[in-house]
Parts: C-alpha cells; sequence; structure tokens
C-alpha cells in the first residue's frame, strides 16, 4: 500500500511574492495551495491558472486557490506574503489552523517575525529575507522582473532539519537560495535598503534614476545609515547582499557609501522592475503603503534605544503626505527628505 502524498504547502498570499514563489514551486512538482483574500485573483486562478511574465520566464501554472474561509486544518507549512499591514489579521486566521509541529515563514518585507513570533510562537516561525523582483499585476496574473537574493534562517539562529528542508525547497525556485543563521542580519540590510526604495518613491523616477542621481547621494547615505544605527542598537550584524553593503553606510565612509550606491544602481538597471512595490502602491493602485510597519518599525525601534531617527520619520511623513494627496510624487518631495527641522 503506497503511503499517502504529503500535504500541499500552503502560499498566504498569492499576490507578488507568494505567487511567483508558488508558481515555480508547483512547476516543479511541489504541490501547492495558495490563498488569498481577493475573491477575484482566487476566481481568475482557479478558472485559467496562474500566469508569470517577465524576461526571466513566461508560463501559465494549473494552481488551486481558496479564500481563508475555505481552508481547514491543520495545516503544517504556510509561507506568509501578505503585506505588512495585514500580518496580525493573518496570525488570527492562521492560529487555529496551524498544526501543533507546524510553523509559517515570512516571505514578506518588513520585521514581521516579530509579530509572528508574538502572535503564534517564535519556534513555530521561520524567518526569510526576499529581494526578486516582482508585480501583481491583475487578477491571475504577476510580472515576475528580477531575480535577487532568497535567505532563510531560523529566528534563534540554530540548525535544523525543517530549515534545511525548506531551504531545499525554495531552491526549486531561487537556486542561489542561501540558509543563514544570521537571518536578522539580513531582514535589517533589507530594511535600511527598503527606507532607500521609499525615498525612491517619493519622485516617478525609476528606483535606479533616484539611486544614480548625485544631488541627493549624500541624503540617501544618510538615511540608510539611520536605519542601520538602529540595528547596531539591536546588536544585529547587518549582511550584504546584492550589491547592498551595509559595512559601507553603517562605518560613514561616503565614498564606499557612494560605490554601493553605483551597484545597487547597476542591479536595479538590470531588473525589468522600473519602480518599486511602494511607488505602484501611491501611482498605480492608490492604496496605503506599508510604511508605518516597515520604516516605522525602524523609528519604534530605535526609540527604545534612545535614538533619534529623524529621516526615517520624515520619511514616514512624506509618504502619509503622498497618500492622502497633499504632495506629488516628485523630485521636490525627496528633496523635502533634507528638510529636518
Amino acid at each position: 500500500m503506497s503511503a499517502a502524498p504529503p500535504p500541499p504547502i500552503v502560499v498566504w498570499g498569492a499576490g507578488a511574492i507568494g505567487g511567483t514563489v508558488g508558481a515555480y514551486l508547483q512547476r516543479a512538482g511541489q504541490a501547492v495551495l495558495f490563498v488569498d483574500e481577493v475573491a477575484d485573483h482566487v476566481a481568475a486562478m482557479t478558472r485559467r491558472g496562474l500566469t508569470i511574465r517577465g524576461p526571466i520566464d513566461s508560463f501559465t501554472q494549473k494552481v488551486t486557490a481558496r479564500t481563508p474561509d475555505q481552508l481547514k486544518g491543520p495545516v503544517a507549512r504556510i509561507l506568509l506574503a501578505v503585506k505588512a499591514l495585514d500580518t496580525e489579521a493573518a496570525c488570527r486566521q492562521i492560529a487555529p489552523l496551524l498544526a501543533d509541529d507546524g510553523y509559517v515563514v515570512s516571505l514578506q518585507n518588513g520585521l514581521n517575525e516579530r509579530i509572528l513570533a508574538r502572535e503564534l510562537g517564535a519556534a513555530r516561525c521561520i524567518g526569510a529575507f526576499i529581494n526578486f523582483g516582482a508585480d501583481y499585476l491583475a487578477p491571475g496574473e504577476i510580472h515576475y522582473g528580477g531575480r535577487g537574493a532568497v535567505v532563510l534562517g531560523e529566528l534563534d539562529g540554530g540548525r535544523t532539519t525543517r530549515a534545511e528542508e525548506l531551504h531545499g525547497l525554495l531552491r526549486r525556485f531561487e537556486p542561489e537560495a542561501v540558509l543563514t543563521d544570521n537571518i536578522w542580519g539580513y531582514l535589517w540590510a533589507k530594511q535600511s535598503y527598503g527606507a532607500l526604495l521609499y525615498a525612491t518613491a517619493l519622485t516617478d523616477a525609476s528606483i535606479a534614476e533616484v539611486l544614480a542621481s548625485r544631488r541627493h547621494r549624500a541624503l540617501l547615505i544618510a538615511l540608510a545609515r539611520e536605519v542601520l544605527q538602529v540595528a547596531d542598537a539591536e546588536k544585529v550584524k547587518a549582511e550584504a547582499f546584492n550589491g547592498f553593503e551595509p559595512a559601507a553606510f553603517l562605518a560613514g565612509d561616503a565614498a564606499a557609501a557612494a560605490a554601493c550606491l553605483d551597484e545597487l544602481t547597476a542591479f536595479n538597471r538590470r531588473s525589468a522592475k522600473t519602480h518599486s512595490g511602494i511607488w505602484r502602491d501611491l501611482a498605480v493602485r492608490k492604496r496605503k503603503t506599508e510604511v508605518d510597519h516597515q520604516v516605522g518599525a525602524v523609528v519604534a525601534v530605535g526609540q527604545t534605544h534612545g535614538l533619534a531617527t529623524p529621516l526615517c520619520r520624515r520619511l514616514q511623513a512624506l509618504i502619509h503626505d503622498i497618500e492622502a494627496g497633499h504632495r506629488p510624487l516628485a523630485w521636490e518631495t525627496l528633496d523635502a527628505l533634507g528638510e529636518i527641522t
């Protein structure tokens, strides 16, 4: 009598990140169950499959998709890819469904592992860092624009069988995926780079155009350094990735930091994803960003160490101004980032 097949891995949030990873895993032979709040997206995936478009690959994958209310437990493995501001709500839905030995992996931007650990227990969470470029286009359609780092690790830095198995699974999507004992180092490095992406979203220019702007070099370097000083206060060693070298910013080495911005400019010019998801939220989807849960999180952690984070505070306020329609997406809005009183 043959053994029953293992249960599918659940991708909770089938947008840009979750949809891309899940489609590749399904195509590679891993059973995946997609869960998403957007009924139209679920209906489109069910009817005609999930389509991935872009310069790296283009294919349509037959998938199984549900809305959260249709999911039944117990669930052993969940890749969580909802927006940061939806993390707590997702945890409340996940908690009664998660198996006793089950776990959740955050494929999100930000420090959402803190929320997962608080809501579900640290032992039921694995951290992950994602830096590839993708965008949700329409129900059932995602644009995969550029490869980037994929890193995962246990929150306490330990090496476990489940993390090794997950690493093997994610290598079906990104062959160079890394298993680390310092996931917090990657997450905080992404917080710093993420602040730069928020700064680029103050304009209508591409990520590469803003990072290449000589006029804004000092401002961008100061912003990245401010975030890394908070990480340093947390006793976290920020890790390098995709041309981003935290040590250059943290040391206050202007020449090395400028060279790093040049590397980041080149990295982004190689991607078909020209603008950040933050910019898409503001300019295309006309919805609130994750700024309070990402840049705001840096401000909050900085406060616990008595650190002022004036650039992060100013950046958060400017994004709110754009969300409210009080400022345009323009170079002058980026200029205003430096106007700290």
